[in-house]
Order: C-alpha cells, then structure tokens, then sequence
C-alpha cells in the first residue's frame, strides 16, 4: 500500500505513474547512469555496495524494467533500454561521473557475480567496455588538480625569472655601494 502525500492510498495504476515519474526526475538529473545485473549477489554484498556508493553521494537501486522503459521513452533516453533485460539495478551519479564507474568495476573485480550491462553518460550511450574505459580516467579531483598545475607552472616560471632579475639588481647595487666604500 503506497500513500500519496495527502494520506490518500493510491491505485495500483496511480503507484506506478508516480514511480515512473520519480525514475523520470532520477534519470533526468543524473550525469551518468549505470545499469548491472546483480544475479548471484548475496545481501550483505548488495549491502556493502550500496554502502559504499552511498558514501559517495551515488544512488543504487533495484528497478522494474518496464517502468524504467517507459520513464526513459518519455525523456528520450530509449537507448538504455537495450540493457533493461533481467534483474537490473540502476546506480546514478549526479556530480562526478567517473566515481561510479570505478566503484562498481572495483566492487566487480571483488565479486564476480556483479556485471556492469551498460550505462548512458549524459545522453551518450556506453557499452561495457566503454564503461570499463571510463573508469580508468583519473577522477574529477584529480583532473582539476593537474589543470591547477599546469596554470601554476609558469606563473612559477615567471616569477622565478623576476626574482632574478631583481636580486641580480640588488647585487648590482652592492657592488656600486662596495665600490664607493672603497673608493673613499
């Protein structure tokens, strides 16, 4: 029995209008989406994955394969539906689309049951393999930190060669007082 917010029970059709369009607002705000088969799965593994996905800001659920269908035809991702064949749970990342790639492909390599089926990176379909390539690129914090870096180096650079040039005045300087000095 499902509640809508005013107290009301709701309909069996009513219940699965409102779960296509919470899967609508899900899958419209995620940059990246990822689809797996969990087959063989025991719950505490389940749990431990959705634990540390969870930690990450990554939503991990179990969905039904035609609501799913039907949420992703109304926002035009159809794409995806090709992987929503047998037991499939969904994992969205909504900030960094790399984070969840890699959790799921480590938390694969651990347990083999879990199989990445496919996924859709901000409207671009991937594969697999697409899925495990991306999930070799460094992180989003990473990547900020070299671009930080590479704006670093030459201002260091430069900043390195006007210290130069004024301890090279500086000692220029020195040297004309030290003449004077001597000159007296």
């Amino acid at each position: 029995m499902i509640l809508d917010k005013g107290g009301e029970i709701l309909n069996n059709r009513r219940q699965k209008e409102k779960k296509v369009e919470l899967l609508k607002e899900e899958l419209s705000q995620a940059k990246i989406i990822i689809m797996t088969d969990f087959r063989g799965l025991t719950v505490a593994q389940m749990n431990k994955l959705r634990r540390s996905l969870q930690s990450e800001g990554i939503k991990y659920k179990v969905v039904k394969n035609t609501l799913t269908r039907i949420a992703a035809t109304e926002l035009g991702l159809e794409a995806i539906n090709d992987y929503m064949e047998g037991p499939v749970a969904v994992a969205y990342g909504y900030d960094d689309p790399v984070t969840p790639v890699k959790l799921l492909v480590n938390f694969a390599k651990e347990n083999e049951q879990l199989s990445l089926k496919g996924g859709l990176l901000e409207k671009q379909v991937l594969d697999e393999q697409g899925l495990r390539q991306l999930s070799q690129l460094p992180t989003r914090e990473v990547l900020l930190a070299k671009t930080l870096g590479c704006f670093q180096a030459p201002l260091s650079g430069m900043l390195s060669v006007l210290q130069g040039n004024l301890r090279g005045l500086v000692y220029t300087l020195q040297a004309i007082k030290n003449k004077q000095d001597n000159a007296e």
